[in-house]
């Protein structure tokens, strides 16, 4: 079975990333990107250090803005950062507050500078084929297929997850690449029958080791989008061991889809602000 390196693609995607903060910088412009913290959650702080850091390394500003204080004081935040020149994009950490919805945050995000597409508009532009950034993490698995040359076109993919970050907007992009996407979520019947006819499986339900080795079938291809805590650490929705005899590759957790979704972010940073 093939591993599927996130982190050597993420690499390839930093090296452009440079280039491009690079130029940006020689024409008088540090490409910002703001990340809004609505709260302590220890996840989403860990994230946003691992966000700071590899922005460093690619030359992209980041700037943590604390916003802890309720819904009214996070819409506050990202009004202002909406309205601040220097700040090219903004993204919110999750979990929000109690009685704030994502569609709320979002529609306060402007679609040019909705780095992670929270904005609803660019979720409708994305179904539309219009200009507009994606949420990073479903953009990341067709980065993935791309970057590992496996056709997608004329595919029978199956993406396990309907949610609004990866599954649906996931099932855009791969429509978009010409696969034929069967979207799968809790009230399927036969789930492993369907999934065992796909060419390609993205998972994206957060479900330890819920697929399988009968979920694949012989030399599929699967991405391995959600995680999950267990006593062993970190795991993804896949058995990897179990699957190994029989996947022709797989995104492995951690270090698959998690890296080229960070640098996807930072990417897309990079050309909001070139549309200055």
């Amino acid at each position: 079975m093939r591993l599927l390196d996130g982190r050597s693609m993420a690499a390839e995607i930093g090296r452009y990333v440079i280039d491009e903060a690079e130029r940006l910088m020689l024409a008088g412009k540090t490409p910002t990107l703001a990340v809004v913290l609505p709260n302590e959650d220890p996840a989403a702080r860990s994230y946003t250090h691992i966000i700071e850091r590899t922005a460093g390394k690619v030359g992209v500003r980041c700037e943590p803005h604390e916003a802890t204080a309720g819904p009214s004081a996070l819409l506050d935040t990202v009004d202002a950062l909406t309205a601040d020149p220097l700040v090219d994009g903004i993204i919110v950490q999750t979990p929000l507050p109690a009685g704030l919805s994502s569609r709320e945050v979002g529609e306060h995000i402007p679609v040019a500078k909705d780095v992670d597409g929270m904005n609803p508009e660019s979720l409708g532009r994305l179904a539309l084929g219009l200009p507009g950034f994606a949420p990073a993490t479903a953009a990341a698995v067709v980065e993935i297929l791309t970057r590992a040359r496996i056709p997608m076109a004329g595919a029978r993919v199956c993406v396990i997850g309907r949610g609004p970050v990866v599954g649906k907007p996931v099932s855009l992009l791969l429509l978009a690449e010409n696969a034929t996407v069967t979207v799968c979520h809790s009230h399927i019947k036969d789930l492993v029958t369907i999934a065992h006819k796909a060419d390609i499986i993205v998972s994206a339900t957060g479900v330890a080791r819920l697929i399988g080795a009968g979920f694949v079938r012989p030399g599929a291809t699967v991405i391995d989008v959600g995680t999950a805590v267990t006593d062993a650490g970190q795991v993804g929705d896949v058995d990897a061991a179990a699957i190994a005899p029989v996947a022709g590759a797989l995104t492995p957790v951690p270090g698959g889809v998690g890296p080229v979704t960070t640098m996807l972010l930072l990417r897309n940073t990079i050309r909001a602000a070139r549309t200055d």
